[in-house]
């Protein structure tokens, strides 16, 4: 039995799984699903190269809203999951909890972004909302044979929100196609524009703190330092910081530029100067990820997974999320100095070179392979079918 009172499947399966089956209610697209929909696809495609065969269910054609969309997924694909003849069924954040109730093949719960933490910075309607998916990701953290989370940060909020114990938990950081990024030439910078662009990538929900990168740009206007901001992406909170910006006389000079085109984003990528998301919470940031093989120094906030990702001081200056007074100091610090860009950009260059997709993808399938072959074996030696080890399995990462 499970966690929840439920029977669990012993896994059937300890080698390298030829066939995959991913399931996903967020939107399969950029413009809905961010920086999920960019991990989900980009550990595909490196796991397909590896002659891994992956079939992808989402959500797309279900109309209702999110939440229901969510709930109403799951319970309607859990049976074509079971049918599906897969080695291992990877669910992303709550998906997959009702396959979990009865398996067939090992279930790995791969968790992008822990909805219990997220929806603090949420209010009304959409914190309940978020309460009630949470609820579900619970149940698939539990029911799950591996959970998989993409930074210590995130392992510790699942230990914290959803009471499992971390050695089911392994950490597998986020990947970046590298071999894209240098096609679409991201190592070739474009002519230095005058005058610099910090350039931000975001979906933009409360907890992107774009609201104190805002007043940080007016406090820069106000000390007379030339630059120009690019913000890229669409949310919930866009009209209202668009009008911040409006209100702080930034009209003109910082930029709402929506959804892009990716060839377009990668030409930001090349023409700016610096990147800068003062996130006041992160499960890991792919953006940052793309702003290293891009080049281009990071200004962060110090708070959440970040400082695991843009290590500070060598790839990025970091500041308190809630001090844009502090934010502003660290963008005047790297607007004002081209040896220190240089410096940082070039460290970001190496630095990201250890979430190239397909070393992630192979620590992705080595380290689940040897987790649930170390449950089968616990399992047996303790006599009791299904049950998952729950110590010291837990992977550290990419060093």
């Amino acid at each position: 039995m499970d966690r929840i009172g439920l029977p669990v499947q012993q896994p059937t399966t300890a080698l390298m799984p030829g066939r995959l089956g991913f399931v996903t209610s967020t939107p399969f697209n950029v413009a809905g699903g961010s920086g999920t929909y960019v991990g989900i696809q980009v550990l595909r495609r490196a796991l397909e190269q590896r002659r891994v065969c992956v079939e992808v269910h989402t959500a797309e054609g279900w109309l209702t809203g999110l939440t229901l969309r969510r709930i109403l997924f799951n319970l309607a694909v859990a049976r074509r999951l079971r049918a599906g003849g897969y080695d291992w069924v990877v669910g992303f954040d709550l998906d997959g909890f009702h396959y979990g109730r009865a398996k067939r093949a090992p279930y790995v719960a791969s968790i992008k972004g822990v909805i219990a933490d997220e929806l603090k910075n949420e209010t009304g309607i959409v914190r309940a909302l978020l309460g009630i998916q949470a609820a579900f990701e619970r149940v698939a953290v539990r029911r799950a044979d591996v959970v998989v989370a993409t930074s210590r940060y995130s392992r510790d909020r699942i230990v914290q929100a959803y009471g499992i114990p971390p050695g089911k938990i392994l950490i597998v950081p986020e990947p970046i196609d590298l071999a894209m990024w240098a096609a679409a030439g991201a190592h070739e910078r474009e002519v230095p524009i005058e005058p610099p662009a910090v350039l931000t990538v975001a979906h933009m929900y409360p907890r992107k703190n774009l609201g104190a990168l805002l007043r940080a740009y007016a406090w820069l206007r106000q000390a007379g330092v030339p630059f120009q901001g690019w913000l890229v992406g669409d949310g919930p909170r866009r009209e209202d910081w668009e009008r911040l910006g409006d209100t702080l006389g930034l009209r003109g000079q910082v930029t709402f530029l929506g959804t892009i085109s990716r060839r377009e984003l990668m030409q930001r990528y090349r023409a700016a100067s610096l990147f800068c998301l003062p996130s006041r919470q992160e499960g890991f940031g792919i953006v940052f990820l793309e702003a290293m093989a891009s080049g281009l120094p990071i200004v962060a906030a110090r708070a959440a997974a970040v400082p695991e990702t843009v290590t500070e001081g060598e790839l990025g200056l970091l500041a308190d999320p809630d001090d844009p007074a502090e934010l502003a100091e660290a963008l005047r610090r790297l607007l004002e100095d081209a040896a220190l860009r240089r410096t940082l950009g070039e460290a970001g260059r190496r630095r990201v070179e250890r979430y190239r997709a397909e070393r992630v993808a192979e620590l992705f399938l080595v380290s689940v392979r040897d987790a649930l072959a170390d449950a089968v074996t616990r399992s047996a030696e303790a006599g009791t079918p299904g049950t998952t080890r729950t110590d010291g399995i837990a992977a550290g990462g990419i060093r």
